[in-house]
């Protein structure tokens, strides 16, 4: 089977690792519980940053923040046990084409699986609904309900990795890793 998976806020926990690194940038103490509360994708209302003044925080910090964000919870080794069972395991990023070799790069150096010809990125989030098509996948995974809106009449096999902004969805939802083996195994794959 193929599997398809977005990267950000899907397999790296890349918004909390922001919000651990604006807080030791700004000096700051916020408290994990205003991130778990937050209902959109940006943080930086959060440390009462404007939106320009969270874009240059961003823009500043962002490779710190791309390369080092951790994986979730049993990401790497649940696609690992996907490639172990014969599996094709796809990455499908929006992250811009300047940041695909180092993330490429990242995501092997933290034990995920890639191959490059599996591994897409450097398109629109709304574009990615084209290579999930083209690539014929069976299941994918991501957080952002405006790619997710897209995906609905691919016959892939959605779901939502949960995060706060995206429990309005109503569609399948993974909320750990683990839980992803546990539905395979349910289905005999």
């Amino acid at each position: 089977m193929r599997f398809g998976f977005d990267i950000d806020d899907t397999l790296l926990n890349l918004r909390e690792h922001a919000f651990r690194t604006y807080n030791a940038k700004l000096n700051l103490q916020v408290d994990i519980e205003v991130f778990h509360a937050l209902t959109c994708i940006p943080i930086h209302e959060a440390f009462g940053l404007t939106a320009d003044e969270g874009r240059e925080m961003w823009n500043t910090h962002r490779d710190e923040i791309y390369y080092s964000a951790p994986p979730f919870a049993d990401a790497v080794e649940v696609l690992q046990e996907l490639e172990r069972r014969g599996h094709e395991v796809y990455y499908v990023t929006a992250r811009k084409a300047e940041y695909c070799e180092r993330t490429k790069e990242a995501l092997i150096k933290a034990g995920f699986p890639v191959a490059n010809e599996r591994f897409y990125c450097g398109m629109d989030d709304l574009d990615k609904v084209h290579i999930i098509r083209e690539l014929e996948l069976d299941y994918y995974f991501d957080d952002k309900p405006k790619v997710l809106e897209t995906l609905s009449e691919l016959k892939a096999v959605t779901y939502v990795k949960d995060n706060a902004y995206n429990r309005h969805m109503d569609m399948p939802r993974i909320v750990g890793w683990q839980e992803l083996l546990d539905l395979l195994q349910e289905d005999n794959c």
